[in-house]
C-alpha cells in the first residue's frame, strides 16, 4: 500500500505536534517501529517519557492497554528513570489496533495519555455487508428528491467578503413542505462564467453554526466555488444562545439526531442529510461560473463521511477528500472484539438491535466507499477516539477507486492547517 506517513522523525517536531498549547507538561511515546505498525504475533514495545516546564521527572506510571476503543484486558505499572520507560504493549493475533493508557502524579496532579499501534492495518475488513438491494434505495430516493425543482435564495453576506472574495448566504430548499438546509457559498470577485471548479464541504457532527467561512478564503483565492453547508436546516446567523439551546435539545446520546429515526431506512434522520448532499451539488454544478468539469467534496469526521457518501451517490463527484471519516462499520460493536465507528452506539440503550443495525446498513459509510470512483484521498491519525483508526482502514481497504493516503498516527481527532492547505492543492493538483 502506497503510504504517505506523517511520522514525526525528530524528537523536537514530536514536541511541537504532541505539546498541548501553554502546557507546562509533554508526554512522548516512541513506538520501536517508526511507523507504528507490526506484524500479527509481533509484540510492540513504546518507549515512554514524561517531561515538566521542559524537565524529566520520575514517578510511577499506571496503564492499561486494551483493543481499540475496547475495555482494557491488561493492566499494570512502571517507574520513571530519567523520565523514561518502556512498556511492551504485547500483540493482536487479528488485524486492528492496541491502546496504551498512562496515568502518571506529579507533584499532586494527575496526567493522562495514550498511544495507539496498528497490527496487520491493511487486512483490516469491515464487518458491515451491504444490502441487496442497496443501490436500488438509494438510486429511488434520488429520484424521488430531485422530482422537486432546484431552489434557493441566495444573499450577499458582506462580513465575509475581501477583495478577492465574494460570499453568499444560501437557503437551500428540499421538498414542498419546508425541508431545507444553509450554505455559505463563496467564489473569486471576478470569477467569470464557465471558469471555476467547485468544491462541497459538508459539516462535522453536531448542531452548530457553519464555521467561519473566511477560514478557507484560500480556496476563492486560487480560483475554486466553495459552498460550506449545514444539515439542519439552522440559518448561521442565529446566535450564540439560540444554538446552544437547539443542541440541547436535539444532539445528545439516544435524543441525538444520529439516533432519530434509525428503527426505518426510510425514516432515518440522515436520509433526507445524504440526499441534501448531491441536491447541493446539484446547486454547484447550475451555477454560470462552473467550469463544467471538476467537482470536488470535502470534509472531515461527519463531513469525510458525507463526503464520501456524496462521492458514492452523485456520479459527478470526480474528487473526494474525507479526513478520518464518521459513520464507517456502525454495527460492528455487536461482534464481541470489533471496534465499531462513530457514533458508537454500543454505548448507548437500545441502539444494537436487528431493526436499528438493519438500517445502520443503508447508512453506513463503508457500503458508500464500495461505489466511489472519484479520485480519493483519505487522512486518518492512530490516536483518534472519536473516529478510530480501525473503522478509517475498514473504509480504505473497502475504497476501489484510485487513492491516496496521508497517514498521520500521533494525531487524535484533528488534521492540521497545513494538512487542510495541502488538501486544496491536491484537489488543484488532479484538476481536469
Amino acid at each position: 500500500m502506497l503510504l504517505l506517513l506523517a511520522v514525526l522523525a525528530a524528537l523536537p517536531l514530536i514536541a511541537v505536534e504532541n505539546y498541548p498549547y501553554r502546557s507546562d507538561y509533554l508526554w512522548v511515546t516512541v513506538p520501536d517501529h517508526a511507523d507504528w505498525n507490526y506484524d500479527l504475533g509481533e509484540h510492540a514495545k513504546v518507549e515512554i517519557q514524561f517531561y515538566k516546564y521542559g524537565m524529566a521527572r520520575d514517578g510511577e506510571v499506571s496503564y492499561e492497554i486494551g483493543d481499540d476503543m475496547l475495555a482494557a484486558d491488561k493492566q499494570g505499572t512502571i517507574n520513571l528513570k530519567g523520565g523514561r520507560a518502556t512498556i511492551d504493549m504485547g500483540t493482536r493475533r487479528t488485524p486492528g489496533f492496541r491502546d496504551l493508557r498512562l496515568h502518571v502524579n506529579i507533584d499532586g496532579k494527575k496526567y493522562d495519555h495514550h498511544v495507539k499501534v496498528g497490527f496487520a492495518v491493511d487486512d483490516i475488513k469491515p464487518y458491515t455487508q451491504e444490502p441487496k438491494d442497496f443501490v436500488s434505495f438509494w438510486e429511488s430516493n434520488k429520484q424521488k428528491a430531485a422530482r422537486f425543482p432546484l431552489t434557493y435564495t441566495k444573499e450577499l453576506a458582506p462580513e465575509y467578503c475581501t477583495d478577492k472574495m465574494v460570499c453568499y448566504l444560501v437557503r437551500l430548499q428540499l421538498d414542498n413542505k419546508g425541508k431545507c438546509i444553509y450554505a455559505y457559498l463563496t467564489m473569486p470577485r471576478d470569477a467569470q462564467e464557465k471558469s471555476c471548479p467547485v468544491v462541497l464541504c459538508p459539516p462535522g457532527a453536531g448542531v452548530k453554526t457553519i464555521k467561519e467561512p473566511l477560514r478557507h478564503k484560500y480556496y476563492a483565492e486560487n480560483g475554486f466555488i466553495r459552498l460550506e453547508m449545514e444539515i439542519h436546516g439552522l440559518n448561521p446567523t442565529l446566535s450564540d444562545e439560540q444554538f446552544r439551546e437547539i443542541s440541547n435539545a436535539l444532539n445528545y446520546g439516544e435524543n441525538g439526531y444520529l439516533c432519530n429515526g434509525l428503527d426505518d431506512r426510510d425514516n432515518y434522520y440522515m436520509k433526507h442529510v445524504y440526499l441534501a448532499c448531491v441536491r447541493c451539488i446539484d446547486l454547484l454544478t447550475s451555477l454560470p461560473e462552473w467550469d463544467g468539469r471538476n467537482v470536488a467534496v470535502q470534509g472531515g469526521s461527519q463531513g469525510g463521511a458525507l463526503a464520501i457518501v456524496t462521492a458514492a451517490l452523485d456520479e459527478c463527484v470526480d474528487l473526494c477528500v474525507a479526513n478520518h471519516p464518521a459513520l464507517a462499520d456502525m454495527a460492528a460493536y455487536v461482534e464481541k472484539g470489533r471496534t465499531g465507528g462513530y457514533p458508537h452506539f454500543n454505548r448507548m440503550n437500545n441502539m444494537l438491535t436487528d431493526e436499528k443495525i438493519r438500517t445502520m446498513a443503508y447508512y453506513d459509510v463503508v457500503n458508500f466507499a464500495r461505489h466511489v470512483k472519484a479520485r480519493t484521498f483519505l487522512t486518518w491519525g492512530y490516536n483518534d477516539v472519536t473516529c478510530p483508526p480501525t473503522t478509517s482502514y475498514a473504509v480504505w481497504n473497502t475504497l476501489a477507486c484510485e487513492k491516496e493516503p496521508l497517514i498521520t498516527p500521533i494525531n487524535e481527532h484533528w488534521t492540521s492547517d497545513a494538512t487542510d492547505y495541502a488538501q486544496m492543492e491536491w484537489i488543484k493538483r488532479h484538476l481536469k
